[in-house]
């Protein structure tokens, strides 16, 4: 049996609150489900996966 993947291929936030941490709290919620619910990440997003290389102890949540 594989793990279940889910792909995470943009993030967008409104223009409006560019630069309010709202991209990382979205991906920081994404994480929880992923490690909650057992699944791993596979992170097209470029902001997702900058990131990603940002963060090791993240590691266990995606797929790469």
């Amino acid at each position: 049996m594989s793990p279940k993947l889910v792909i995470a291929d943009h993030t967008e936030v409104a223009d409006a609150h560019a630069g309010e941490g709202i991209g990382l709290i979205l991906l920081r919620a994404l994480i929880a489900d992923a490690r909650r619910e057992g699944f791993k990440i596979v992170p097209l997003c470029p902001y997702v996966n900058a990131q990603r290389r940002k963060h090791p102890e993240w590691a266990d949540a995606f797929s790469v």
